[in-house]
């Protein structure tokens, strides 16, 4: 897209409900690789939360260790 008089023209699908809420954002393209390392962290960022268990004796010695330790 190029911009004129400071003005974009946004082509939206066919499928575009007039009533549908949408968010455009406006970025350099400089911007735009560090944009999605960001959405990429936190989207990553507690996705496991409550889904991983441990036993309680996680972090207790092993037996077939004994001997080196």
């Amino acid at each position: 897209m190029t911009p004129v008089n400071h003005q974009i023209t946004i082509q939206l699908p066919e499928d575009f409900k007039e009533n549908e809420k949408v968010e455009i954002i406006v970025m350099s393209a400089e911007d735009d690789a560090t944009r999605t390392e960001k959405i990429k962290r936190k989207e990553l960022f507690g996705k496991y939360k409550g889904k991983i268990l441990m036993s309680p004796d996680f972090d207790e010695p092993l037996d077939d260790f004994k001997e080196y330790m």
